[in-house]
């Protein structure tokens, strides 16, 4: 495995945070890969502005933070504006249709999807949006399987919310399912 590098953005309450611990554990735990995970809260932890750096890889990791992501996830338009330009020629940037208006990036991969209003349609709750949201970028990087995310959610939540989890995290990758290419992005 090559060196990952992920940047989950955001606003305070959208889970990005969760999403980029859960992936980060996943890789430690139950993939025998490195990760390290930091965050960055705005004012207000609810509503301002969220940002979480992730690095993933096989070998010794010196430095944990990212400057120019392999993966770049922005669910506000405010996270968007702010954070677009650091992705690396090539990246992978996420975008959710109902927050962000984008605008096209020569230098990286761009997919934009209704993440958030396909939660509420097959899901009805908007508070596993985050986890649907990491199962697309599972289902377009491969960067750790669906079981090793559902083993650490199995381990912070309760019974009754594994199943809600568990199917928003398959939403989440049956999504990208015509977006994928042959080959994962990163």
């Amino acid at each position: 495995m090559k060196r990952s590098r992920l940047v989950f953005t955001g606003s305070g309450g959208q889970g990005v945070i969760t999403a980029a611990i859960l992936v980060a554990e996943a890789a430690v735990l139950h993939e025998n890969l490195n990760a390290v995970q930091s965050q960055v809260y705005g004012p207000a932890a609810r509503g301002g502005a969220a940002r979480s750096d992730v690095i993933i890889a096989d070998s010794t990791i010196y430095y944990p933070k990212v400057t120019e992501p392999n993966l770049l996830v922005c669910l506000t338009q405010e996270s968007y504006n702010k954070y677009s330009s650091i992705i690396r020629p090539g990246g992978l940037l996420l975008t959710d249709t109902k927050y962000v208006k984008t605008e096209r990036r020569v230098s990286a991969n761009q997919v934009e999807l209704p993440i958030y209003e396909t939660v509420l349609k097959k899901i009805g709750k908007p508070i596993v949006f985050n986890i649907c949201m990491l199962g697309v970028i599972i289902g377009l990087t491969k960067i750790v399987q669906p079981d090793s995310v559902m083993k650490v959610l199995s381990s912070k939540f309760s019974p009754a919310l594994q199943a809600i989890n568990r199917k928003a995290l398959e939403l989440g990758i049956e999504l990208c399912i015509d977006t994928r290419p042959n080959q994962p992005f990163i």
